[in-house]
């Protein structure tokens, strides 16, 4: 689903046309004191022009950037709507995410890390939410800079399937030589159940429970 309350992206718009209308009233009240001076002024003592030459030009700037800012801004909002569009049709589809929750595991349930350096020693488990281990991985590869799978068939340590809904979480545990942990980036796949928008910005609802935008997605179903 579409959340009804989202904001609309178009939002820049307004501002720059009240800049512009702002501008047009300054416009004409300079070209009226400009013909009001210049037909009272003293022919034995013309004034000098390259003042009114010079606001005329900077005004003119002006108003030129305010009208670069609106086409931006248009340009942008229509970016939006179409990124938008295509958020859409992600609703009901699965998708990668960074992320540890899984919420109800499958004969495949697909996993993933990434190392932000390179360890000596890499295992993973799910867990409950109070800590219960429910299935081990050991051995893993330690390399960094680089996306490792990891598939899970559903089952716990004794090979029984897990039964009932998580969510469960995933856990790296990665050592260098020294014992020092390694920083690492998870990831898990969800459905998308609906989008919404904030601030013009489309924000994917997941069904773990999480939300991220969709230029996180790795990878979708």
């Amino acid at each position: 689903m579409i959340d009804p309350t989202a904001s609309n992206p178009t939002t820049g718009q307004p501002a720059s046309v009240s800049s512009l209308s702002r501008l047009n009233a300054d416009y004409q009240s300079f070209l009226k004191l400009l013909t009001a001076q210049v037909a009272n002024q003293d022919p034995l003592a013309p004034m000098d022009s390259s003042t009114f030459v010079t606001q005329l030009a900077q005004l003119s700037q002006v108003e030129q950037s305010i009208q670069v800012n609106a086409n931006l801004a248009d340009i942008s909002a229509r970016i939006a709507g179409a990124v938008a569009m295509s958020d859409v049709q992600l609703i009901g589809r699965t998708v990668t995410v960074p992320g540890d929750q899984i919420v109800t595991p499958t004969e495949n349930t697909r996993l993933s890390y990434q190392l932000m350096q390179p360890a000596d020693t890499v295992s993973a488990r799910v867990v409950m939410d109070d800590g219960t281990i429910l299935r081990s991985f050991e051995g893993l590869p330690g390399t960094s800079g680089q996306s490792h799978e990891l598939n899970w068939d559903g089952r716990d340590d004794a090979g029984l399937p897990v039964i009932g809904e998580g969510p469960f979480r995933l856990e790296i545990i990665a050592t260098d030589a020294e014992g020092e942990s390694v920083p690492y980036n998870s990831y898990t796949e969800a459905r998308v159940e609906s989008v919404i928008f904030g601030s013009g910005v489309p924000t994917l609802v997941l069904d773990n429970g999480s939300e991220v935008s969709s230029s996180l997605v790795a990878r979708v179903e």
